[in-house]
């Protein structure tokens, strides 16, 4: 009878997080999930005014990537040092572009530094003295990889793990056309503002074609490595201790996730449903048409005004009104 209690509860559990995700478990989860998607605002504040605003967003699949790899070497001297690191990278290379022969390979240099350690010196009749001494050496170095394929990183990870070779830094996202891409997205908004401009002239009856106009636009670019959060999934269970007693815990795991910018808050979005994390492109235009009633102008005219005189005989002047 118990178990016909307990399935229908875990059947309702199982359905919610397949629809909203553990990330409901995280305290202040949704503070995490709330992305702002308009975070380009360009001020315009003039009173008396038509404001006209397009926002637009486009993820862009990047057509490239750069993948850093952190290796760090210790030797007791050293040329044994730089021997070993150099016998490692030297084979990364050659599987990696065994595996993907359009591949680049950069190795940058960080740091290579004598490393110490402490040797006591036992005395009999005073404290005893803590001298270091050199130990060996530390070579860090990084490794950069561009590649095309963005399906290849796992094999890079385990080509890199065979070396002993497990810190991956980061992974760049690379639009070689960008500039193109933001152009797009501009022709598009401009398009959406003459439409939304025709609107706008029918609603007020309105001629906008003579009125002060004023127009500003702003782009912004998110990269993937930006928009990653984490959460802690866990429930904690409530206790009702009769004594006082110690409660200990144990370590939670954090999930890291892409967390994009919404595209809730845009008039358009150029490929809206993307699977792999994407560049994000957001743009702007705002047009400011100044409608303030002009002020009428005094009409002042150039006429002369003539006046008609009668001289009688006796030299007497009188006006005439005419």
């Amino acid at each position: 009878m118990k178990t016909l209690l307990i399935l229908p509860f875990l059947g309702i559990s199982i359905l919610n997080a397949q629809v909203s995700g553990n990330i409901n478990y995280s305290s202040g989860s949704t503070n995490l999930v709330q992305t702002n998607g308009k975070s380009i605002d360009i001020p315009i504040q003039n009173s008396h005014q038509v404001l006209i605003e397009v926002n637009g967003l486009s993820n862009i699949e990047a057509d490239a990537y750069v993948a850093i790899f952190h290796v760090t070497q210790v030797g007791k001297s050293a040329e044994e040092t730089n021997n070993l690191l150099l016998e490692k990278i030297t084979k990364i290379k050659a599987a990696i572009k065994l595996l993907d022969p359009t591949s680049e390979i950069y190795v940058d240099m960080l740091s290579f530094v004598p490393i110490y350690e402490y040797e006591v010196e036992k005395k009999l009749f005073s404290k005893d003295t803590y001298n270091e001494i050199p130990k060996g050496f530390e070579l860090k170095k990084n490794i950069h990889i561009k590649y095309k394929n963005g399906e290849l990183l796992s094999d890079f990870i385990s080509i890199c793990s065979l070396s002993e070779i497990y810190d991956l830094i980061k992974v760049d996202y690379i639009c070689s056309d960008l500039e193109a891409k933001k152009k797009e997205l501009a022709d598009k908004a401009i398009i959406i503002m003459k439409q939304k401009l025709d609107r706008f002239e029918g609603l007020l009856d309105i001629d906008f074609e003579k009125l002060h106009k004023q127009i500003v636009e702003g782009y912004q670019v998110f990269y993937p490595v930006e928009k990653y959060r984490s959460y802690a999934a866990f429930s904690n269970q409530s206790l009702d201790l009769n004594k006082v007693g110690a409660v200990n815990t144990k370590p939670k795991s954090n999930t890291t996730y892409y967390q994009p910018v919404s595209v809730k808050e845009f008039d358009f979005v150029v490929n809206p449903i993307a699977v792999e994390p994407t560049i994000q492109i957001l743009y702007q235009i705002k047009l400011n048409i100044d409608c303030t009633p002009k002020p009428e102008v005094p009409v002042v005219t150039n006429k002369i005004e003539k006046q008609y005189i009668l001289i009688t005989d006796e030299g007497v002047i009188k006006p005439l009104a005419l």
